[in-house]
């Protein structure tokens, strides 16, 4: 059920669609004779569009997120490799076949990398069909075709396709894992995830050694320098609210060990 409410919930409330209800709130507002109301909210509407696209605030709300877990320093030998699933278009993929990257693809291709680097790991990539409104494939078919296509040893993948969420992909990812005491697993996923995928990792008793990829922004201070292209700022908005309210959900649910997980 959390799911389905979670997925239906962050369409109605995602910050474009919700200046757009706002807009359309404050039309028709103004047009049964509410015009103070409804001008309002057209401006507020207006005014959030214009904060959303042209400031650093998704920048910066982004950054926050990116910045609360360090990449670490990799000991010798480690197990396994966990990785998320969200790198791969499934959509396009069922459609065109093959395999198709999305923004995130460097969820695999770094854990390819560390994957070479510590060839007695095992790889463990957790991703199944996250759709609601048509049925879809799990990203572990295209993820299989990638890693195997790349040269890994199929002996060494590791494939879960029935984790829909951030939560499922911990619970599922330790049943398979098997973690032994005193076993060095990590995690790979992108940065302005891995606060909400490290507490869920803990609340399911998956101790795991984060190392976030997929970086989204950039260090210093050039994180208050939006971009050019306003649709960029947007995105960054759109993507950390759907962060800080999924941390608040699943805290709230009890999937995760803290509001904002850190080291």
């Amino acid at each position: 059920m959390f799911f389905y409410v979670a997925k239906i919930g962050w369409f109605l409330v995602q910050p474009l669609a919700f200046i757009f209800v706002l807009a359309i709130l404050g039309l028709a507002l103004s047009w049964f004779g509410r015009r103070r109301s409804g001008t309002g909210l057209v401006l507020l509407a207006l005014a959030l569009l214009a904060i959303c696209s042209f400031s650093p605030l998704g920048l910066v709300m982004t950054a926050a997120l990116e910045n609360r877990f360090p990449r670490p320093a990799i000991p010798e030998k480690i197990a396994g490799i966990v990785v998320l699933g969200g790198s791969f278009d499934t959509r396009i993929a069922r459609t065109r076949g093959g395999f198709e990257f999305n923004e995130a693809a460097d969820r695999v291709t770094e854990a390819l990398i560390l994957a070479r680097r510590h060839p007695e790991a095992k790889v463990i990539f957790s991703g199944g069909d996250a759709s609601i409104l048509a049925e879809d494939v799990p990203e572990t078919i295209s993820a299989k075709e990638f890693f195997t296509g790349a040269g890994l040893d199929p002996s060494r993948l590791v494939l879960d396709g029935k984790a829909r969420d951030t939560f499922e992909n911990a619970l599922y990812a330790k049943r398979l894992a098997d973690p032994k005491p005193g076993e060095t697993w990590l995690l790979v996923t992108s940065a302005f995830h891995m606060p909400r995928a490290v507490g869920c990792f803990r609340k399911a008793g998956f101790p795991v050694l984060p190392y976030p990829v997929d970086y989204r922004t950039p260090g210093g201070g050039e994180v208050f320098r939006p971009s050019n292209a306003t649709v960029r700022n947007l995105e960054k908005v759109h993507f950390a609210v759907r962060e800080y309210l999924g941390l608040l959900a699943y805290r709230l649910q009890g999937r995760t060990d803290a509001l904002f997980p850190g080291p």
